[in-house]
């Protein structure tokens, strides 16, 4: 998939990308894969420095191009300075990936109205600033991608408040997709089930029993990895997927 057969070059050559969220997990994998594929790459981060400059690295040992940029995508002059430093570093942005988000599960009983706004901040409100200021600042043609979550469909007890955030992010995925198609810009969702990444470890449902029986649903027999989602990107970041907008793309293994 990283190569284009129409230009003998990369997929995503001269393509400039924002992934937010991008110091870790499915947000780190994504990056890594568009820079494979030929675009620069901005790797967003909240407060883990270290992190998204390890991405960084990473990717440019590669001669990839990237930059680690800090910025809360639910402030609105965070999201306006990280578009501007990203058009400073390397031109024009084309891509717009919005994967940060925040999650926390439990009983609907147990959860606090601090928690409901910390999700609704980041995973919905950074999705609808980020992809406003997109419609300001991409190029005609342009692609944006969200990453929501399975959990939109399968609807899992203890998981109310997520998957009433990510319910919302297919809603704007399909609203938006509408709003810029005049504009040839993209507008798109991957919406992956249990994945293994830094997250997952740190809730403890990796290396046991959680794992096994979330494993045990899954048609493929495995848990996905943050490299699996990359792929699905480059395509749709690519001119490979010009005639696909509004789309959701469950990335389960089959779990549904």
């Amino acid at each position: 998939m990283n190569n284009d057969s129409k230009t003998g070059g990369k997929a995503l050559s001269g393509q400039v990308a924002i992934v937010t969220g991008a110091s870790k997990g499915i947000g780190a994998g994504i990056a890594r894969s568009l820079a494979e594929a030929g675009a620069a790459v901005v790797v967003n981060y909240a407060g883990a420095k270290a992190d998204a400059e390890r991405v960084v690295a990473e990717i440019t040992a590669k001669d990839g191009r990237a930059l680690a940029v800090q910025a809360d995508v639910s402030n609105e002059a965070d999201v306006a300075r990280l578009f501007a430093e990203a058009k400073k570093a390397f031109g024009q942005v084309t891509v717009l990936v919005n994967n940060a988000g925040r999650y926390a599960f439990g009983p609907l009983e147990s959860v606090t109205v601090e928690e409901i706004q910390r999700q609704l901040d980041t995973n919905v409100k950074g999705v609808l600033l980020t992809t406003r200021e997109a419609a300001r600042a991409l190029a005609d043609g342009g692609s944006i991608v969200n990453i929501g979550s399975a959990a939109s469909s399968l609807k899992s007890a203890g998981g109310a408040l997520y998957t009433a955030t990510k319910c919302a992010v297919d809603g704007i995925t399909g609203v938006m997709a509408r709003e810029l198609a005049p504009r040839k810009i993209r507008v798109n969702s991957i919406n992956p089930g249990p994945t293994a990444t830094e997250g997952a470890a740190a809730m403890g449902v990796l290396g046991g029993d959680i794992e096994k029986a979330m494993v045990a649903q899954i048609p493929l027999g495995r848990m996905g990895q943050p490299a699996d989602m990359g792929p699905i990107a480059v395509f749709l970041a690519s001119p490979a997927s010009a005639w696909v907008t509004g789309e959701v793309i469950v990335a389960s293994g089959g779990l549904r």
